[in-house]
């Protein structure tokens, strides 16, 4: 049994994520292996045993799959978008929510599915600690909004609200599911994200573990 945090991630320049770098671990709750997915990262799958995990404050994750080959993804963005993929000179494109969108739907597209066949869904997006910037609603609006552009319509969607959220998806089934953070945990997540943020700001994103909002 591989532990998740014994294993180092490290995204290639997109964000992405390749094989030797993903949180992976058994969870016998699921009976499937489960990868942990942060905060400006993106993962895609053909594993029938993998489910990707992710907790989301006011950032937005895409969920993506083939429904024919079961193939699919998600990705987790902290802001709508940005025309370099930069923050403050540091490359951070998959922070963005464009350059997140556009890497998760082309990587579907290239494994084989039609454009037309493609089944997304979205989550997150919530207003965490009644703040004036509602950065959350910001994400929510620009991903429906990018994606009415592109002619992609949405599966399903659960976005906005005040609560953080876990979401689980397999793409090989297309299940998701989604479990509302206690209001207890909302400032801890928001700090989180807070902090996050103002470290890209200043330096590189780390080459080890990052603090997943647990």
């Amino acid at each position: 049994m591989r532990s998740a945090r014994a294993r180092r991630a490290m995204p290639q320049d997109d964000g992405s994520l390749v094989d030797g770098d993903v949180r992976r671990f058994y969870d016998p709750r699921l009976g499937m292996y489960s990868v942990r997915l942060q905060p400006g990262e993106c993962y895609t799958t053909a594993a029938s045993d993998e489910t990707i995990v992710t907790v989301l404050g006011s950032c937005v994750a895409a969920c993506i799959r083939d429904p024919r080959s079961g193939f699919g993804g998600m990705n987790h963005f902290m802001l709508p978008e940005s025309e370099s993929g930069t923050w403050s000179g540091v490359s951070a494109v998959l922070r963005y929510g464009n350059h997140a969108m556009e890497l998760l739907i082309n990587a579907v597209l290239k494994s084989g599915c039609r454009r037309e066949d493609l089944e997304i869904k979205l989550f997150g997006g919530a207003n965490l600690m009644d703040g004036p910037s509602r950065v959350g609603s910001k994400n929510a609006a620009f991903a429906l909004s990018y994606l009415e552009a592109e002619v992609l319509p949405v599966l399903s969607s659960d976005l906005g609200g005040t609560h953080p959220r876990v979401v689980q998806f397999v793409p090989s089934t297309g299940a998701a599911r989604r479990v509302l953070r206690k209001r207890a945990d909302e400032r801890q997540i928001a700090e989180t994200e807070r902090r996050y943020k103002a470290r890209l700001t200043t330096a590189p994103p780390p080459e080890g573990d990052i603090e997943l909002f647990d």
